[in-house]
């Protein structure tokens, strides 16, 4: 468990590599980990549990559009992540790009602008597109807005 920005409590992801990015993103002030291979940028996203109540944070690959970050919440076509769930039931969150935190709101786009949206998500992550086509569910986008 590590301290947020706010000085809150925060439980970072128990997954061992992302554990380990987490770490590193925040130690360098997002220096690194930022961008977590060529071309392909990451934020840290902080939710609070939806039954706990505990705040939790996980490293996500994100696109932006517009004023907005989005997220895919695909957990390589298996379940539904946790943090997705977590932002369902409370869209406030915080998140980390690079030096610059902030707080939050998520939602998650409707079927239309998701169509439209897409095909941006896969440029920047190819890998989306195998993770759909193995889900039995349709994979959600979320956009986060910083206030």
């Amino acid at each position: 468990m590590t301290d947020g920005a706010d000085g809150r409590p925060v439980v970072d992801s128990p997954t061992g590599w992302v554990n380990k990015h987490i770490h590193e993103y925040l130690e360098s002030g997002g220096e690194k980990g930022h961008d977590w291979r060529p071309g392909v940028p990451t934020l840290l996203l902080t939710t609070t549990g939806r039954k706990s109540g505990v705040r939790r944070r996980t490293a996500l690959i994100y696109v932006v559009h517009g004023a907005e970050y989005l997220v895919i919440a695909s957990n390589g076509g298996s379940h539904v992540p946790a943090w997705f769930l977590n932002l369902q039931a409370d869209p406030e969150v915080q998140i980390q790009v690079g030096a610059t935190v902030a707080t939050a709101t998520a939602r998650v786009v409707d079927p239309a602008e998701r169509a439209e949206l897409w095909p941006a998500v896969t440029a920047v992550w190819p890998a989306y597109d195998e993770y759909q086509a193995k889900a039995d569910r349709q994979i959600p986008i979320v956009a986060i807005a910083p206030r």
